[in-house]
């Protein structure tokens, strides 16, 4: 009998305890499959298929360029391999150098600069997350008939209940609500003393899945009981945001066997969290074409931002890492894999951005998009499955007004058109504009982690001349970002700070508040959680209103 992702080791009574699906479990032999199947659709809701597709979105968490077997890799990609081979191959796709970022403009459809979110990402202590008035992507599907489903990290704020993924419009939630922590027992320390408890059920802290599973195959548990329990003729949105291959390196034991002879412990370790998550895509598959969704569904799958060297990933041979905005930060691994595509079995060169399934997955499930919505994607369907042109011709990757860590740069050195002090990226068809301090730049190839520990003797840099705050790249030419040709052509230079000055203009103010002592979980029966209380902010209001009054009949009296 085929069983999914059964945890090597654990008896009948732990798969009962954890709620753990099979094809046994639910009593679906091969032969039983497809009669149960029929009965299911029957039980559960009469009347025709939608034609709406079912959409799934697989966001990995710091997976490296390289790190999947059709880009070289040593580690063994098979099911991202073969989904990809039978999609759509993104390579020329971005997402933002780190996870809150990636999260938003996701969700929204819009930059950071249009959100507020462009400093660094939302800190567990901070009053802060993706601001209310941001119409988000559950939201929009919902209102077509869609069932919404989150499973994994949100990193997108919490300290205020309106905040959750319950009330950006999922209809369910399980998962972490920060940005990392611990595997199996889901705790996260932000500094000593402020730890807390990190494992969601919708609203509540979901102590009675606190079993020690690995939380990779504790999602894909969960994503396989959704696909149990929904109707397949009615029309789902999955948002399976899985916490691998993030730091903390854990996997367990058995996906080692593969990569002992790997010497750098990171990498090991990261390899065998990669060979986890790929067989947890494997099962997701499975189960969506055992339940009957597969056939009209639409799978998207996708790393938030570049690898972390330190950590074990790698981008090669992009530059740069995780948290720069030079393509190994940025880049990322990325396909389409349906029945629904035209042209299957296809490598997509056009550019396509994060911000861009936003709008695409919305005319895909027949919403409307409001007009008084600005957003910065577009609709990419045809660029993918026709291989059509990409309408897209730019993306601004970042303007951060709060990283100012370059000293030397000056609005002379920006043609008094910028100020190249701050840090921010622009690309503009063939042309990449980077200024102040991009970050790490450093090529890290493969031979890096072949020691015990990372070598940075085999890394290549590239010694810039004191003070440089510019740089400009021709990437369709020179994609790995080695010959800088800011001298050579000034022109493009002020041409792609003059774009870069256009869409300052439109920025909000950055949201980046300090922390907050009464976020402290100890505050909060041990859990991170929401803290923000509504009645509080009243009772201020009130006195303060109270307070003006006095004030005001002071006032009158002397005035008298």
């Amino acid at each position: 009998m085929l069983a999914v992702g059964v945890l090597a080791g654990l008896s009948v009574l732990s798969l009962l305890t954890y709620g753990y699906l099979s094809w046994d479990s639910l009593g679906l032999g091969p032969a039983e499959t497809e009669a149960t199947r029929t009965g299911l659709g029957e039980e559960l809701g009469a009347g025709a298929p939608s034609s709406q597709p079912h959409i799934v979105f697989i966001l990995a968490d710091d997976q490296g360029f390289r790190d999947v077997g059709y880009h070289g890799s040593e580690i063994r990609t098979p099911t991202l391999d073969k989904l990809a081979a039978e999609g759509v191959k993104l390579e020329n796709y971005y997402v933002q150098p780190m996870c809150t970022p990636s999260r938003s403009q996701f969700i929204t459809g819009k930059y950071q600069i249009h959100t507020g979110l462009q400093h660094s990402i939302i800190r567990p202590t901070q009053p802060n997350c993706l601001p209310l008035d941001n119409v988000t992507l559950p939201q929009k599907l919902k209102e077509v008939g869609y069932s919404t489903h989150m499973v994994g990290k949100w990193h997108l704020g919490f300290y205020r209940r309106e905040c959750m993924p319950t009330q950006r419009g999922f209809d369910t939630f399980f998962g972490s609500l920060l940005g990392s922590g611990d595997y199996y027992t889901h705790f996260k320390c932000d500094s000593p003393g402020i730890c807390g408890y990190d494992l969601y059920e919708n609203d509540n802290a979901a102590w009675d899945h606190d079993n020690g599973i690995y939380s990779t195959q504790m999602y894909t548990q969960k994503v396989q009981q959704i696909l149990a329990s929904h109707n397949p003729r009615k029309p789902i949105f999955l948002y399976i945001a899985y916490q691998a291959v993030h730091s903390p390196l854990q996997a367990p034991g058995k996906y080692f066997e593969h990569y002992r002879s790997i010497n750098n412990i990171n990498r090991r370790r990261y390899a065998a969290m990669l060979a986890c998550l790929d067989e947890a895509i494997h099962n997701v598959t499975l189960a969506l074409k055992k339940y009957g969704y597969y056939e009209n569904s639409i799978i998207i799958y996708s790393s938030d931002n570049g690898g972390q060297p330190m950590a074990g990933g790698s981008n090669w041979p992009l530059r740069g890492s995780k948290g720069t905005y030079w393509e190994g930060g940025i880049r990322a691994v990325g396909f389409v894999h349906s029945p629904l595509l035209k042209n299957k079995g296809s490598v997509c060169k056009e550019l396509v951005h994060i911000t861009d399934w936003f709008p695409t997955l919305i005319t895909l499930a027949e919403g409307q998009i409001d007009e008084d919505i600005q957003l910065d994607g577009y609709d990419i369907w045809e660029t993918v499955s026709e291989g059509r042109r990409s309408p897209r011709v730019d993306i601004l990757h970042n303007i951060d007004p709060i990283y100012t860590k370059a000293k030397n740069g000056s609005w002379a050195a920006g043609y008094g058109i910028w100020n190249t002090a701050i840090q921010s990226a622009i690309r503009v068809n063939h042309w990449k504009l980077l200024t102040g301090n991009p970050g790490y730049s450093d090529w890290v190839p493969p031979q890096a982690f072949s020691n015990a520990g990372p070598n940075r003797w085999h890394n290549e840099r590239v010694s810039w001349s004191a003070g440089k705050t510019v740089w400009l790249f021709n990437i369709t030419a020179d994609p790995y970002e080695r010959v800088d040709l800011s001298a050579r052509y000034p022109d493009v230079v002020k041409q792609l700070l003059r774009r870069l000055s256009q869409f300052n203009k439109t920025a909000v103010p950055v949201r980046y508040p300090p922390k907050d002592p009464r976020s402290n979980p100890k505050l909060n029966g041990g859990v991170w959680g929401p803290w923000f209380k509504e009645d509080e902010k009243k009772k201020k209001s009130d006195k303060s209103k109270g307070v003006n009054k006095q004030k005001k009949n002071k006032n009158k009296k002397k005035a008298n």
